[in-house]
């Protein structure tokens, strides 16, 4: 029973995928996904819970391992902070010259910038690993300033790769790197090296 809930669940990230990327997010219901999948039209409810929850474990297992190994590593070698914004916007900028690759950024950004709960479970699609990053940087820093710091630098990074009006933009290295040299100002401000 386990393995046909596992394909169940990967025919409607798969199908999830597909239509979001023809359609666009708003023009894709959880009854086409269940069709497209082959499955019942419930099985996005079973598994999910909602239509923002399949995105969200979409975006998990899609994302997911391109920071995984760079996000440990840096985690354990107590990285700068210009590392750490690297490791974060550099597969961001590996991505937007795909069209899959921009489709996850412009789902990520709509559900990281409205703010909603959606229950990710992995590691780095969490404040927290980043705020301690931050904390072990800048020990005097609290922990509210260092939350606070992230949810800011997210909200440009993801705002300047994932804005829905981009289009097909892609963004020049020069502009990837001035982005980059930005965030790390900003979470580093008025705290000694």
């Amino acid at each position: 029973m386990r393995q046909v809930d596992h394909t169940t669940r990967e025919k409607l990230l798969t199908a999830a995928e597909r239509l979001l990327l023809e359609s666009g997010y708003e023009r894709v219901s959880i009854r086409a996904v269940c069709a497209a999948a082959e499955a019942n039209p419930a099985a996005v409810h079973y598994h999910f819970g909602s239509k923002e929850a399949l995105v969200a474990a979409l975006l998990q297992s899609r994302l997911g391992p391109l920071w995984e190994s760079s996000m440990d590593g840096l985690d354990r070698s107590g990285a700068t902070v210009a590392q750490c914004v690297a490791a974060v916007v550099d597969p961001l900028a590996e991505l937007a010259a795909d069209p899959i690759g921009r489709l996850h950024i412009r789902l990520l950004a709509r559900l990281v910038l409205a703010r909603q709960d959606l229950g990710f479970t992995a590691r780095w699609f969490s404040l927290e690993p980043f705020v301690g990053l931050l904390l072990r940087r800048y020990p005097a820093m609290s922990e509210a300033e260092a939350r606070t710091r992230w949810m800011l630098a997210f909200d440009l990074i993801l705002g300047q790769f994932g804005a829905p009006l981009a289009a097909d933009r892609v963004l020049s290295a020069r502009t990837v790197a001035t982005l980059c040299a930005f965030v790390t100002a900003g979470l580093s401000a008025d705290q000694e090296s």
